[in-house]
């Protein structure tokens, strides 16, 4: 049946080298993108994979990733969280598909979901799980819908999660040529988003996801207009333990054989940057993964290079201006103590032959009154007990002796 061979296509994409074990997908498409994975980095890269034996649904796949069966598995990004898991990088996008066998083209309602027959993709998909949620949320009970085989039955209601590429859309065409009447439902118009309609609320309820619009023609008949829908990530994830080294290696593989697996899967890599987003991230951000994003960062030294700078530059200027502050107090004191030089000098000159006894005792007095007044100022600490106050010292005292000599013979004489 045609609508069968649909409907299988997008379930079917719903989902020293160290050697790492990955979950084998149990969707097709998947199980496709980890073997070409697996194939390309045995070319001379750090880290190889090799897939397990047996293919394992999402729910399952994060089971063995946890108990150490497996290391790393690729699993939609709106799985529940779990505290044993980490996310190491996103893939590539899946876009949720909503079809409908009658009345196709309509804008999508959730009534629609109730009393009817519905093809969910496989137990533990990703699309498995936005319908069961969106079931709990609208109170839809278990006898209000029910789960199709797409291979014995027609569904009334398809919602499968899908990646879009040009292989895929290719094959879906050649599918759907003599099945004219099944279409896509859009969550709305194209600028919708952000005006309060139904989109948002899905979005709101849903961070992992982000708007996604299948342009007009995608599909060819089944697209007469544009669809707005939402798209989530296929997530590479790893055990929380797993070494960051080797996580870091993969990352660099991985985004090295980016052209190659591009050529492979057109259309489906083309999101895969360097500096990929984990902000939606279900899980937490393994440290492999953060120490590869924050690998241009800058180092503690360079962080702080700019504030050391400037701190270095005010210490110095603060060193030079106390230096400065110290060499002008230094000058001010030797200006203090060269005007005693000058004072006592002057006073010595003053005395000659013809100077009278008197004039000798108050030239003496007056040197006494400099020889005090210099000490007081060294006690208050405005002139220092340097060289230069010991050479006033010694000078004031040498005009002291001399005076004095001349002075007592005369004294002597009078008696």
């Amino acid at each position: 049946m045609a609508l069968a061979a649909f409907v299988a296509l997008l379930g079917a994409c719903d989902s020293g080298t160290r050697q790492l074990r990955v979950v084998t997908p149990a969707e097709p498409v998947d199980r496709g993108i980890a073997e070409d994975m697996s194939e390309l980095l045995a070319d001379g890269a750090k880290v190889s994979i090799q897939m397990t034996d047996a293919p394992l649904s999402e729910g399952a796949a994060l089971d063995a990733v946890a108990s150490g069966e497996a290391d790393i598995a690729l699993v939609s990004n709106n799985l529940p969280f779990r505290s044993d898991i980490a996310t190491v990088m996103p893939l590539y996008p899946t876009v949720l598909h909503i079809g409908r066998l009658e009345g196709g083209g309509e804008p999508f309602d959730l009534e629609m979901l109730r009393n009817t027959t519905i093809y969910a993709g496989a137990e533990g998909s990703a699309s498995r799980h936005v319908f069961e949620r969106i079931a709990s949320r609208m109170d839809i009970g278990n006898d209000e819908y029910r789960y199709a085989d797409i291979l014995e039955e027609a569904p009334d209601v398809v919602i499968v999660f899908s990646p879009i590429s040009a292989e895929r859309v290719k094959e879906v065409q050649e599918v759907l040529s003599d099945f004219p009447d099944f279409q896509l439902s859009s969550m709305g118009k194209a600028d919708d988003v952000g005006k309060g309609t139904i989109i948002d609320a899905a979005l709101l309820l849903n961070p992992s996801f982000r708007p996604f619009v299948i342009p007009l023609g995608t599909y060819g008949e089944m697209t007469k207009e544009a669809i707005l829908t939402v798209a989530v990530d296929k997530m590479l994830v790893a055990r929380r333990d797993l070494d960051s080294a080797i996580v870091y290696d993969l990352i660099n593989a991985i985004l090295r054989l980016r052209p190659a697996l591009a050529a492979r899967r057109p259309g489906l890599f083309q999101q895969l940057t360097d500096d990929f987003d984990v902000d939606r991230s279900t899980y937490i951000v393994h440290a492999g993964t953060q120490a590869y994003l924050q690998r241009d960062a800058p180092s503690v030294y360079e962080r702080y290079s700019g504030i050391a700078e400037v701190v270095a530059t005010v210490v110095i200027g603060l060193a030079s201006a106390l230096f400065a502050m110290i060499r002008i107090f230094k000058m001010r004191r030797k200006n203090l103590i060269d005007t005693f030089y000058t004072q006592t000098i002057a006073l010595q000159r003053s005395v000659d032959e013809s100077t009278s006894p008197a004039e000798r005792e108050r030239t003496i007095s007056e040197v006494r009154r400099l020889q005090s007044e210099a000490f007081d100022l060294l006690v208050d600490e405005k002139l220092s007990a340097d060289e230069s106050f010991r050479i006033f010292i010694t000078l004031s005292n040498d005009v002291l002796r001399k005076l004095e000599e001349s002075t007592v013979p005369i004294r002597t004489s009078d008696a």
